[in-house]
Order: C-alpha cells, then sequence, then structure tokens
C-alpha cells in the first residue's frame, strides 16, 4: 500500500484531528481500495448510516473523496465516499464544468470504524468506474468535528484563501494500472 499524507487547509484547521492519511492499493483486478486513517477522532462527527447510494452534497459533512485526471485534457474524475455508506462519483469537462453522474452499475464498498483516538475509513471502488490509467490522483478528506468544525485535507492545496479540492493542483500522486498480486 503506498502511503500519503494529507494536509489540512491553513484556513479550515481542525480542532482534535491531528492526522488524515490515505493508503491507496492497486493489486487487484476489480477493486481500487484506498484506507484513510484520523488520528485524534475524538470529536469526529460521523453522518447518520443511509446504506449503499447515489446521494449528492456528501461533502457537507464528513467525507472522503478521490479525483482522477488520465489523458492530456482538462477532464476529470470525482468520488465522493461518505461513512454514511452513500456515494456519488461525478465526471467533469473542466474545472467545475460539465458536471454529471458517472456511470457504474456497482457500487463502491465503504466501511468506517470509528475510535476514541483513531478512525479508519476503507473504501473499495469497482475498477470499471475508473477512467482510464495512468491518471494524475488527489486524495481529500472533509472532516466535521463536534461544534460544526469543519476542516478540509488534500494532498497539496492551490494557494487561494479557500479550499477548492478541484484545482488541478491537488492532484499531486499518480493511480498507475494495477499491478495485479
Amino acid at each position: 500500500m503506498q502511503a500519503y499524507p494529507l494536509v489540512p487547509h491553513p484556513a479550515k484547521l481542525p480542532s482534535s484531528v491531528r492526522l488524515v492519511e490515505a493508503r491507496v492499493r492497486n493489486d487487484d483486478p476489480h477493486w481500487l481500495t484506498i484506507r484513510w486513517r484520523i488520528d485524534g477522532s475524538s470529536g469526529l462527527v460521523l453522518p447518520k448510516l443511509v446504506g449503499r447510494q447515489r446521494r449528492d452534497e456528501l461533502w457537507r459533512t464528513t467525507c472522503f473523496e478521490v479525483f482522477l485526471q488520465s489523458g492530456e485534457g482538462q477532464s476529470y474524475t470525482e468520488f465522493n465516499l461518505s461513512p454514511s455508506e452513500a456515494w456519488n462519483a461525478y465526471d467533469f469537462d473542466d474545472y467545475r464544468q460539465g458536471m454529471r453522474e458517472r456511470a457504474g452499475e456497482r457500487h463502491p464498498v465503504l466501511t468506517m470504524r470509528p475510535g476514541s483516538s483513531m478512525a479508519i475509513f476503507d473504501a473499495a471502488i469497482p475498477r470499471e468506474m475508473l477512467p482510464p490509467q495512468p491518471c494524475a490522483m488527489g486524495l481529500t478528506a472533509v472532516i466535521e468535528e463536534e461544534g460544526q468544525i469543519l476542516s478540509y485535507w488534500a494532498l497539496a492545496h492551490s494557494a487561494e484563501n479557500a479550499p477548492d479540492f478541484h484545482r488541478a493542483a491537488c492532484f499531486t500522486a499518480r493511480l498507475e494500472a494495477p499491478t495485479l498480486a
């Protein structure tokens, strides 16, 4: 598993969360698996369990996201993955333009394991939903803590005053074609 430490946006710092890290496992021909670890999770707010279904605006509370951009164009794909087990996937033609739901028959499998000092969120995304690899990749997290404190974590942030995960500056990792075990 490749580990990726995320950094909070300086305009929206956390209260108790000390670390958010994503680990990508890319050796299964059917699934891309990603694990997010949250250290300092004592005040973590989790959305109510709703089951595996598509939903919009999951980023309004604790949510995990993956952005993938393949090829030379500006188009990219966004996956929103919630501890509620709700999810969605969108394709964009350009920066925040041409948004539409990404097709896929199988749903991601999402599992949240909260703890008093650490929490783990696992996501398995069906490979059939992924764009062709290799891709530029952005890994992000919106973390809500008690008191409606929201922090925005990414591999890197653009130089803007507000967090914006859709900026190419956030897509600093690479997702290669799977290395089959």
